[in-house]
């Protein structure tokens, strides 16, 4: 099974020119507007500050490497340029704080869906099985012990965590949908909000330990190629047989099987797959069969797993988003949210996600060190470095 990828939008230096990120967003932010209708607080003659304002000067905090800080934000608010560019007015400390209170995250929850749809489709428009695959994980931010919310495992030194719940779609490395929640919220639960029917699902050793959670997906049409542990019971009721594209792909067995010791809590007949690899041999199960998928494509699919642990690495560690500009459980949602419009926006502008010194380059443009014709040249040269990858 050949991997698929996106073929980024093929901008041009006139393009470029145009390529404002922050009139992006608001463009994008008032077309959701439409959808997911604002509270009345916002069109109150008293209220000054309005939710373009607002979140506009909460993005620039993520992709501005200088400002970190609500005060600094603030600050900014300040400067003829940031008013200009960004947010019509100054900001107060308090307006800050207090628009994350009464603004509902679904509407920016809208503007994430509708940007994931405008990313550039693979070449084919579906994957293996004739499906949309994704990867579903999730991801612990640390939160401050104030925020009492997001407290749980009180054994031993507390902790308090936010976790993000993703599906990124395979073919294009892209996040498509997502939830948040505290740390201590069942990722199951979560993922049973996110799937739809028709697409498939790759998943890690959590996610296959409910067998029952596997007869709902297939009831809900939904395939999917989950890991299980390696305490697993299975009961094997048919041995398949291998090709040589499946021993090429390190599978060394496949069989029709339940799993499950007791009755009450047996899967429905699925199917397992056992892959060996350098460390340790991986027993992945799916509700497919071998006609619509087979077993070297289901070792393939599960091996590209890894591109959602990257993601979250990118939007810690790249993007930056390890301080809270709020603390409350709404205004968590927006800046993991405002954070994944972020990197679909650089997605989208540039054709993948930015690495590390082009994310550098493009906060020394919106800070005004790079111009906008070395900004262009920094893209040429990372489009042609990625081009070489790929070829060789």
């Amino acid at each position: 099974m050949a991997t698929q990828h996106t073929s980024p939008i093929q901008w041009t230096e006139r393009d470029f020119s145009r390529w404002r990120l922050i009139e992006d967003f608001q463009a994008r932010l008032a077309q959701a507007a439409q959808t997911a209708p604002l509270p009345p607080t916002w069109s109150a003659p008293a209220r000054r500050l309005k939710h373009t304002d607002y979140l506009s000067l909460f993005l620039l905090g993520l992709l501005n490497p200088v400002v970190r800080t609500l005060r600094g934000l603030c600050a900014a608010s300040q400067l003829d340029r940031v008013q200009q560019e960004v947010c019509s007015r100054p900001v107060s400390l308090g307006s800050f704080s207090e628009a994350q209170a009464v603004l509902d995250p679904a509407l920016l929850a809208e503007v994430f869906t509708q940007l994931s749809k405008d990313l550039p489709q693979p070449q084919a428009a579906t994957g293996p099985a004739g499906r949309r695959w994704l990867i579903q994980d999730g991801s612990l931010f640390e939160a401050l012990p104030r925020m009492y919310w997001a407290l749980w495992r009180r054994q031993g030194k507390a902790q308090a965590q936010v976790r993000l719940h993703l599906s990124l779609d395979l073919s294009s490395s892209s996040p498509a949908r997502a939830a948040i929640t505290p740390g201590k919220s069942c990722e199951r639960t979560a993922w049973r909000t996110l799937w739809q029917r028709g697409d498939g699902y790759v998943g890690d050793r959590y996610y296959g330990e409910a067998y029952q959670l596997f007869s709902e997906l297939d009831q809900a049409g939904v395939a999917f190629v989950v890991r299980l542990r390696d305490e697993a019971v299975i009961e094997v009721e048919e041995e398949l047989p291998l090709t040589a594209a499946d021993r090429q792909a390190k599978v060394i067995r496949a069989a029709w099987v339940r799993l499950g010791c007791q009755a009450r809590y047996r899967s429905i007949r699925l199917r397992v797959v056992w892959v060996q690899t350098d460390k340790e041999v991986l027993r992945l199960v799916t509700n497919l069969s071998p006609a619509e998928l087979s077993a070297s494509a289901v070792a393939l699919l599960y091996k590209q797993r890894w591109q959602i642990e990257l993601f979250f690495r990118w939007v810690k560690c790249i993007l930056g988003c390890r301080h809270w500009l709020a603390e409350s459980p709404q205004g968590v949602a927006i800046q993991l949210y405002l954070a994944l419009i972020a990197a679909l926006l650089l997605q989208l502008h540039t054709g993948q996600a930015p690495n590390r010194r082009m994310m550098e380059l493009i906060q020394f443009y919106l800070l005004g060190v790079a111009t906008l014709e070395e900004l262009w040249a920094g893209v040429q040269r990372e489009r042609a470095r990625v081009a070489r990858r790929k070829k060789s």
